[in-house]
């Protein structure tokens, strides 16, 4: 993992602590198969008690992490901007290596044999990077809803789930967000919309996280919920004052969340059956590489 120091700085001892902590963090996070965003690392630190939970506390994780990367304390993997990325063409060097691409790439349509299928649609495009590996894994398609979704996109998701419908595939929708007036309310509207443009009643919306039973259980540190929303006064009847990110929770335990639900709606059997067809038709197509190998020597 690179550590590359670009910059010689002089920590003190109570910022060095930090930076040994915030290696610590990662360094867990890593062997689970996750990378963090900054304002994951920020709320472990927050739930951890080490800082208080203000948005002077963030800034400030924010500029000690920029100064220990440049430093070459921390892993310049290890934090993660997943709002900015670069788009470009694919490449290759040679005809064969295309081919070696399609036949890592190819794969069925797991779902195709099932009773039903499922979509995950998450509130933060910062997080898409948690459930990224379940759902690829589990061939469930995931959506980063970016605060509320443009009718563009809701209706494109309506004509999905109305195709599937049709073909007696109906679609549950796993949905996570943050518990403020905001987030909540996100998951009333995904249903309505959904409904509305498909022009079917019962699309299922479930909404999997957060909830008040997980902040409960895994105590994810609160915030002010936001007085400018005009949801608020409807929310702090219902829940108070507090809200809560979803930012905060493990990544692994947003991943598990996903994965039991999958399993408690998928056919063992019926996955198993696509998965050793799919299997089946990767090894013909690696029969075809050998062959345009032998062909062009």
């Amino acid at each position: 993992m690179p550590k590359i120091s670009y910059e010689e700085k002089r920590f003190n001892t109570d910022t060095q602590a930090i930076i040994t902590q915030a290696e610590s963090i990662i360094t867990t996070y890593q062997e689970q198969g996750f990378s963090l965003t900054l304002r994951q690392l920020y709320y472990q630190f927050v739930a951890r008690a080490l800082i208080p939970n203000t948005e002077q506390s963030y800034k400030r994780i924010g500029n000690i992490i920029s100064d220990a990367r440049r430093a070459g304390q921390i892993d310049w993997n290890a934090i993660e901007d997943r709002t900015r990325y670069l788009r470009r063409l694919s490449s290759w060097g040679k005809p064969q290596d295309i081919l070696e691409s399609a036949r890592y790439s190819y794969h069925r349509d797991l779902w195709a044999n099932q009773d039903k299928r499922m979509e995950v649609w998450i509130e933060k495009d910062a997080l898409v990077g948690v459930i990224q590996k379940v759902c690829e894994d589990k061939d469930v398609p995931y959506f980063s809803c970016r605060g509320y979704v443009s009718d563009s996109e809701m209706w494109a998701a309506a004509m999905r789930m109305r195709k599937h419908a049709k073909s007696s595939q109906p679609v549950i929708v796993l949905h996570l967000g943050d518990h403020d007036p905001s987030g909540i309310d996100m998951t009333r509207d995904i249903t309505n919309r959904l409904n509305l443009f498909s022009g079917y009643s019962d699309i299922e919306v479930r909404r999997i996280a957060l909830t008040m039973e997980q902040i409960d259980e895994q105590q994810p540190p609160p915030n002010p919920a936001k007085v400018t929303d005009s949801r608020y006064e409807g929310y702090v009847a219902e829940y108070g004052e507090e809200s809560w990110e979803l930012d905060a929770l493990e990544p692994r335990f947003i991943s598990s969340l996903i994965e039991e639900e999958i399993f408690s709606e998928r056919d063992a059997d019926l996955w198993e059956e696509a998965y050793n067809q799919q299997e089946s038709e990767r090894g013909q197509i690696a029969e075809v590489i050998k062959k345009w190998g032998e062909l062009f020597k």
